[in-house]
Parts: C-alpha cells; sequence; structure tokens
C-alpha cells in the first residue's frame, strides 16, 4: 500500500476546538434545544447527540448539566445587565430609562426564546434549586437597579414618598416583564413579549 491512495488523500482532518471554543457549543446547543416549544426535561444524552459527541466530552467542560445552566444563566445575567447599565448611562430622563430597560428585557426573551424560558423559570421546573435561586437573585438585582430611575422619577414629579413609590413602580416594572416572559414561554412563543409595548408602558409610567 501506498501513502498516496485516493483514501489517504482525501480523509478529512478533525480539527479539534480552540479552548473555550466547546464550552460554548455545549451552551448555544442547550439554547437552542430550549427554544422547542413544550419541550420535555434535556438530557445530557441527548445534548451529547445534538453535538455529535460522548456525554463524557460534555463532562470534560462542565461537572454537571446543572453547571450547564448556571452557565447559560451566567450569560444571560451578563447580557440583561450590560443592556440595562448601557441604557442608565446613555439616557438622562428617568422614565425614558425604565421605558428602556422594560423594552429590552422583553426583546431579549424574544430573541432569544430558549434564555426567556430560563428567566421565567419553564426551563428549569425539574432542575437543580439552586437554579431557580439563581434565577431570583437576578430578578431582584434587576429590581434595586429599576429603583435607580423609578425614584428619579418620583422625585422629579414631587412625590411625599418618593422611595415607597419607587419600590411600588419598580415591582409593577418587573412583575409586567416577568408575567410577560412566562406568558411567552407558555403560550409555545406564540404571544410576543413587546405585544401592545409602547400602550403598557404609557400605563407603566403614567
Amino acid at each position: 500500500m501506498t501513502s498516496d491512495t485516493p483514501a489517504a488523500a482525501t480523509q478529512p482532518k478533525r480539527t479539534r476546538p480552540k479552548p473555550g471554543e466547546r464550552r460554548l457549543q455545549i451552551l448555544q446547543a442547550l439554547a437552542a434545544m430550549l427554544e422547542a416549544p413544550g419541550a420535555d426535561r434535556i438530557t445530557t444524552a441527548a445534548l451529547a447527540a445534538r453535538l455529535d459527541v460522548s456525554e463524557a466530552a460534555l463532562y470534560r467542560h462542565f461537572a454537571s448539566k446543572a453547571q450547564m445552566f448556571e452557565g447559560l444563566i451566567e450569560f444571560i445575567e451578563h447580557s440583561l445587565f450590560s443592556l440595562a447599565n448601557q441604557v442608565l448611562e446613555r439616557e438622562a430622563d428617568p422614565a425614558a430609562q425604565i421605558a428602556r430597560i422594560v423594552s429590552a428585557l422583553l426583546q431579549f426573551a424574544e430573541k432569544n426564546p430558549g434564555m426567556g424560558r430560563v428567566l421565567a423559570g419553564d426551563a428549569l421546573v425539574f432542575e437543580h434549586e439552586r437554579l431557580n435561586q439563581r434565577i431570583n437573585q437576578c430578578l431582584e438585582r434587576m429590581e434595586s437597579l429599576l429603583r435607580q430611575p423609578a425614584r428619579a422619577l418620583a422625585e422629579a414629579r414631587g412625590a411625599q414618598t418618593p422611595t415607597v413609590d419607587a419600590q411600588a413602580r419598580a415591582s409593577a416594572a418587573l412583575s409586567l416583564v416577568l408575567g410577560r416572559w412566562q406568558r411567552h414561554a407558555r403560550t409555545g412563543f406564540t404571544r410576543l413579549p413587546t405585544e401592545h409595548l409602547d400602550a403598557t408602558l404609557r400605563l407603566l409610567l403614567a
């Protein structure tokens, strides 16, 4: 057998992913699988099959499926707070800040329905309890962030109790977001989070 046989010449070389690339691929595949409306609980076997790798290959990058979800939640948190902080930096009007942050949160779930299911808790029903706790902490931080422009708005309007008003408006804003996320997930992504958004924001900021 010669070394220049057609089989040897045409055999494609399998390139290894760069450091961190496989980890990102796993998280992308997990998010994509969550985009199936009414998807059953995702197993590591199904995730490995989607990536055409072994389950052992998954565990070289994540110690458990819960850790994979945590990696996805970290990405979600970074994305949401980056968007919110950009709004606070670029907008001077507190009412506009609240409106744009709420819009950004809803648009994120609309564009990334799998991640929206994580935020709504729908994708975490059968997963480790610490994942729900992590999402709750994320929501609490977002409500705290919303209280900043809410208080500025209350003060600008001459409210007698700006702290109380700010807490109420921030809570209402986050409740709106969470409700829209949950409806989006539970309707198989047919009811969009941004439905009648302008009119809804006018009511929120009245």
